[in-house]
């Protein structure tokens, strides 16, 4: 599966904005698809995941309540609706896919075997 994030911009502080994520057609079953995220000087840290299904769902705790999660699979789009952005949410956001069930929504990088080149997300304060 092949991955084009966009959508990444510079915003103040409590603003919002929304991530895309296009895939290429697949001959997997049911992909998981995800975002990540990797601030300056930190390490790459999950923010969200959805399932094939669109029911199943997780996201970081650092997020909760702000961020969205959301697929369209007719469209082969993912999203990710960011609101109340924090300037400590600046980060390069991955979005990526992995193999596997219909109803699970994957959470481990490892479980992840597609990323896209990411795009660039700048809160300021």
């Amino acid at each position: 599966v092949q991955l084009q994030a966009s959508g990444g911009g510079l915003v103040q502080a409590g603003g919002s904005l929304r991530l895309s994520c296009a895939y290429s057609s697949h001959t997997w079953s049911y992909p998981s698809m995800g975002w990540f995220r990797q601030a300056p000087g930190k390490e790459r840290e999950f923010v969200a995941s959805v399932s094939w299904s669109g029911r199943r769902i997780h996201y970081a705790d650092s997020v909760k309540g702000r961020f969205t999660i959301s697929r369209h699979n007719n469209e082969n789009a993912l999203y990710l609706q960011m609101n109340s952005l924090k300037p400590e949410d600046t980060a390069l956001y991955y979005c990526a896919a992995g193999r596997a069930r219909y109803e699970e929504a994957l959470y481990r990088e490892a479980d992840f075997d597609s990323w896209g080149q990411g795009t660039l997300v700048t809160v300021s304060s």
